[in-house]
């Protein structure tokens, strides 16, 4: 699967920090290639220092034959690189054009903020006469609800681009990425995924449950405030 890597200079937009690029192509399956690049993406966003968003360009959707060679464990390596993706400590922005499915879609619904233009439909794959069953299902259902993908999960059909601008599968449809990404802000550090996982517990978590870590993250906020240094 080809993948490429590239570091982009973000000028005054992302305090003169570098961008990170990765453009996946989905048209190709999951391979140890595609894992490696965007595990090697992952290492370079967490070195928070040098970078200040991992943008990720995805397009294309799997071409019939393409699970062939598929096994279990390529997959759940995949899946495992796709999940550190949705942790990283960078804001990640994913932009998608035209068809995007497999992998593409995979990688779009790991990242937190996604931009697309009017030609984006969003799909997933159909391998044995039905979709396929990975955890893009699972992400498609957790961010839009049941009802709203049903069609998409047990009948193939797409989700056109302002089917997924109201669903919020995307964020800003756009023919102009270039200027939105320009103008979007970013953050870095640990606070950030920790803001990430706050966000996606409250869907799922009781107060109670929830109250321990709100805290605890307002106790790592208060611990680094400067007038407390100073005291």
């Amino acid at each position: 699967m080809s993948m490429t890597m590239d570091i982009v200079q973000a000028g005054h937009r992302s305090g003169g920090m570098a961008d990170l690029v990765i453009r996946v192509d989905g048209t190709r399956a999951p391979s140890a290639e595609a894992i490696a690049d965007i595990g090697a993406a992952c290492c370079a966003a967490e070195d928070r220092d040098e970078y200040g968003r991992l943008i990720v360009h995805v397009a294309g959707a799997p071409r019939q034959p393409w699970a062939g060679d598929l096994t279990l464990a390529g997959l759940s390596r995949w899946e495992r690189v796709l999940r550190r993706l949705e942790r990283l400590p960078v804001t990640t922005i994913g932009v998608a054009s035209g068809d995007c499915g497999g992998v593409a879609l995979d990688a779009l619904l790991a990242t937190d903020y996604r931009i697309a233009d009017t030609s984006v439909r969003l799909l997933l794959p159909i391998t044995a006469g039905a979709t396929w069953p990975g955890l893009a299902l699972y992400r498609l259902v957790q961010q839009a609800g049941v009802a709203a993908v049903r069609r998409t999960v047990l009948l193939g059909t797409p989700i056109e681009a302002r089917g997924a601008l109201a669903l919020n599968l995307i964020d800003e449809l756009t023919d102009d990425i270039a200027t939105a990404l320009a103008v979007m802000p970013s953050l870095s550090g640990p606070e950030v995924a920790i803001r990430r996982q706050l966000m996606l517990d409250a869907a799922v978590v009781n107060f109670d449950d929830a109250f321990g870590a709100h805290l605890a993250a307002c106790d790592r906020v208060l611990r680094c405030l400067p007038a407390r240094e100073a005291s």
